[in-house]
Order: structure tokens, then sequence, then C-alpha cells
């Protein structure tokens, strides 16, 4: 990978779930280390563009590239999907995504959840990947839950375990959709406390989130979605501190973030 070579680049990507145009040429890229925060009112497409680089739901226009290597398609249109499995898996595993529901498996411990995985879908050997998911429990603030499931915490809590999940599969990125908007606030600290210090750490994010603040101190680029389009983007500074458009200037006075 070149050194300037984004992580993940997004290029005119449209996507529309029937005749309902979600995303209408949305361009975005996130280069190595940096944080990428997606803003914008529910429905303009912040979700389903993070679902769309994942390779979660199909596009039917446009590139996304990992690491300069551009996902391969057959068909156009609505019939577009992608045409290598392996190739689908590869980019997955190295993209991980934090969901706004956690979605633990119930069944198993906080241990046997972030150890998933590693073990199944990576092949990794079984004490190097319990020693790694204790270790990124620890990072998160819940080393002493191992052994405790998923019904058992609360929701920061099990918010913290899909995020030590997510960096057990040692990724190239990490992908957070909305990730502390189920939270009581008291709890969402706990989460925004992890997500700062992993941007401390130089990981390369992409997050959706509802939380000016959080996308103020974390990011190096934000994005404001509006209605499937980038209707403004930049330093959070500018976007914050000086936003152009009058649809931003409402938005973040809508959300108390001027």
């Amino acid at each position: 990978m070149a050194p300037d070579q984004p992580v993940i680049e997004i290029t005119d990507l449209h996507k529309a779930y029937g005749p309902l145009e979600v995303l209408k040429g949305v361009s975005i890229r996130a280069p190595k280390g940096h944080v990428v925060s997606l803003i914008g009112s529910s429905g303009s497409g912040k979700s389903t563009l993070l679902r769309c680089c994942n390779l979660l739901e199909d596009s039917q226009q446009g590139e996304i590239s990992f690491k300069g290597e551009p996902v391969r398609w057959k068909g156009a249109g609505h019939n577009r999907r992608p045409a290598d499995a392996a190739q689908v898996l590869r980019m997955r595993t190295n993209l991980s995504m934090v969901f706004q529901q956690f979605n633990l498996w119930s069944h198993m411990s906080i241990l046997q959840n972030v150890m998933e995985a590693p073990l199944t879908v990576l092949g990794r050997d079984r004490t190097q990947v319990e020693e790694a998911a204790r270790g990124y429990l620890d990072k998160v603030g819940i080393g002493d839950k191992c052994d405790a499931y998923p019904a058992q915490l609360s929701g920061g809590q099990q918010q913290r375990a899909a995020i030590a999940r997510g960096l057990c599969m040692e990724p190239q990125a990490l992908l957070f959709d909305e990730p502390t908007s189920a939270l009581d606030p008291e709890l969402e600290q706990e989460v925004v406390k992890v997500i700062k210090d992993l941007a401390a750490e130089g990981r390369t994010m992409i997050i959706v989130t509802h939380d000016m603040k959080l996308a103020r101190d974390v990011s190096n680029h934000v994005v404001f979605l509006h209605h499937g389009r980038i209707e403004e983007q930049g330093p959070p500074d500018t976007v914050f501190g000086a936003p152009k458009s009058e649809r931003l200037r409402g938005f973040l006075s809508a959300t108390h973030a001027t």
C-alpha cells in the first residue's frame, strides 16, 4: 500500500432500494490513521453508506476500494453484485464493524464472543486468540467480565465488548454505526472514552454518529450528508466552527452543536 493510499476509498457511490434513491453519488476517503465522521439527519444515508462500505449492502454504481484494491463487480444496476466471494471475505475481515445494537451472541460468554470470529473465520491458534481477546477486554475496561454473559452486562459494557470483538480481528479499519445511540447518557461516556482512546492510537475509523461532540473531538474529517448527497465536508473546526451551508447550520443548531 502506497504511503498516501487511503485504507478505504469510495467514489461516486449510488444506492437505491427499488425506486428510493438513498445515496446519490457519494465519495469519501479514509487515509491510514484518520477518523472520518459521518453526520446528518436520520434518513440522510449515513448508515447505508457504512453498510455499502463493508459490502453488507450492494450498491448500484460507483467504486469501493480497500487499500488500493477495487471491489470487483458483476452485473449492473440493481443486479450488480460483488464478483469474488473470497475478495469480499478478505475485505470484511479487515473492516470490523461495530453495530448500534451490539449483536453479541447471548449463549456465549463475553470472552467466547470476542474469540469466535478470529477462531472460525481466520483459523487462528486458540491460545493466541484467547490471550489477545483478554487483552482487548482489558483495553476497553471490562477484563473482569470475561466469564459473564451479555444479559449480565449493562448496555455500555456490551458495546465495549462489541468493540473488543472488532479489535480482536486485528482489522485495518473500524466502522462504527451509531455506537452510542442505544445507550443512556452515563453509559454513553464509557464507550466514547474507548473510541477516543482508539483515535489517539491512530486507528483508521469511519464513525456514523449523532454525537456532535464525539465527531468534533476525534475526527480528522467530518462529512455532512443530506438526502443522500454530501452537503458539506472538511476538518471539524471548519464544519462545526464555520459551516458554509444553510442546511448544515440548521442541523447543527438543532443538535445544539454550534
